[in-house]
């Protein structure tokens, strides 16, 4: 697959995505977000695929929306159809069976933190910036950022960001719980890379599930949340992967999962 705005490099179960509008800090433009769509969609029909990072090319992650074209070149209505799309896409992304990791290099502000937090792990440089400034531009954060934000650091810390629209430092960002490690720059990529790997040896079917019930804890009251990890751990004991895990305890030897 060949994109203009987004590199996707494929390592057998691995996607590597990056974002790549250097000139721009990989802002999100019109392209760029229908591109990334389409991306989505096709994660979303390929069970080959089993871990996603998700980086950005350059000194930046992803600056945020575009404001330059949405000044220049977008008319209201288109304005408001890129705009649009670009939160149901995020939405889309939380959602893939997938585990996503967010590799986060320089500053990752308004949209490209909204990515960020739509993924499922996040590692930062050293060097990164958060923010979501949107409050300065006279908007808010429209791409689930009012709502996965408080649910990453707090109401309190959320309300700071968003109403101040200050920029916070990576190791800032650990302690909140907004990103799950920090590492050099140099060794970003190499650290998800790391993760990634930990991943793919991991029983797929065991892994989204985890994922999609913590998902849905965070959407529902608790007794729904334990239905759903019942039917979750029914379905589970049904699989190949839970005789083999099971097998490879007693026989004492690695086990080799097949996602089924």
């Amino acid at each position: 697959m060949t994109y203009k705005t987004i590199e996707l490099e494929m390592i057998e179960n691995l996607a590597v995505v990056t974002l790549n509008r250097q000139e721009r800090l990989n802002a999100i433009s019109k392209e760029l977000i229908e591109e990334f769509a389409d991306l989505v969609s096709y994660f979303e029909s390929n069970d080959q695929i089993r871990v996603i990072i998700i980086t950005g090319a350059g000194r930046a992650f992803c600056a945020g929306a575009d404001i330059k074209e949405r000044t220049e070149n977008l008319n209201d209505q288109t304005l408001a159809r890129t705009s649009s799309l670009i939160s149901p896409t995020f939405r889309r992304l939380e959602r893939l069976n997938q585990v996503s990791i967010a590799a986060i290099n320089g500053v990752a502000a308004g949209g490209g933190l909204e990515l960020a937090m739509a993924c499922d792990l996040r590692i930062a440089s050293d060097a990164s910036k958060m923010a979501l400034p949107e409050l300065t531009l006279g908007i808010l954060p429209g791409a689930g950022g009012t709502q996965r934000l408080p649910r990453l650091i707090g109401p309190a810390r959320a309300k700071e960001m968003m109403l101040f629209g200050k920029f916070i430092e990576s190791t800032t960002a650990l302690t909140w719980g907004l990103v799950n490690a920090v590492t050099s720059s140099d060794e970003l990529l190499d650290e998800a890379h790391q993760w990634a790997q930990k991943l793919l040896e991991l029983p797929p079917l065991s892994l989204s599930s985890i994922k999609n019930a913590v998902n849905v804890a965070m959407d529902v009251d608790l007794d729904s949340g334990i239905q759903y990890e019942q039917r979750c751990s029914a379905m589970l004991a049904l699989t190949e992967d839970r005789r083999e895990g099971h097998s490879a305890f007693v026989e004492k030897r690695k086990p080799v999962f097949n996602g089924r």
